[in-house]
């Protein structure tokens, strides 16, 4: 690996945004590919940050902060990345369901999304079921991530889905659930894809509903 590369993957894996900034720009002013940055500083960063939290290593502040330093690197990298590029892994629509403000968890999954090569839009929180449905159809999004903190708001899940069947955009969406209250037994009793209990466990059972 080049060493301004290596120099930007480093800097995303120490959670050091300012560093990872100036990485990217050198790496740019010395003539690398875009896309080599992208895919050999950036998204296999991230895949080590994934690594290392299912390992034991890293633990939630550390991925976020490594998402974030990734985050602002892409900032740099984004007007340089031809169409051609950036070879989505796909497009997840996201958010935390209505009734539920909790955004932490839904917002490191995003960005450890981002950091995989998936083309995000993530609708914040308290949504309601028309606007999952209305933004999937609008955008012909692959996915629907589903957060859910509170075991109150946990049925909303199943309001969505249900409203993703009614629209009849069920059937070419996949649909993964987290969150603290979410369990794998809840997401086969209301028909999701997928679960996942953290943000890297959320990259894999992504990748694999899209294989």
């Amino acid at each position: 690996m080049a060493l301004q590369i290596q120099g930007l993957f480093n800097a995303i894996l120490a959670g050091n945004a300012d560093l990872a900034k100036e990485k990217v720009q050198i790496s740019l002013d010395e003539g690398f590919d875009a896309s080599q940055i992208l895919k050999e500083g950036m998204i296999a960063a991230m895949s080590e940050v994934g690594e290392r939290f299912e390992q034991g290593e890293f633990f939630v502040p550390e991925m976020l902060i490594a998402a974030r330093a990734m985050k602002q690197g892409l900032y740099i990298l984004k007007p340089h990345l031809q169409q051609s590029d950036l070879v989505s892994q796909g497009k997840v629509v996201i958010g935390t369901v209505k009734g539920d403000l909790h955004d932490i968890g839904k917002n490191l999954v995003s960005m450890m999304l981002e950091g995989a090569g998936f083309e995000i839009v993530d609708l914040g929180t308290d949504v309601p079921a028309d606007k999952f449905v209305e933004i999937t159809r609008s955008t012909g999004a692959d996915v629907v991530a589903m957060s859910a903190l509170l075991t109150t708001t946990m049925p909303n899940m199943k309001t969505v889905i249900e409203s993703l069947n009614e629209s009849g955009l069920r059937d070419r969406v996949k649909v993964i659930i987290g969150g603290a209250p979410v369990t794998e037994s809840y997401a086969e009793e209301i028909g999701a894809d997928g679960y996942a209990a953290d943000a890297s466990r959320a990259v894999k059972v992504t990748k694999s509903l899209l294989m």
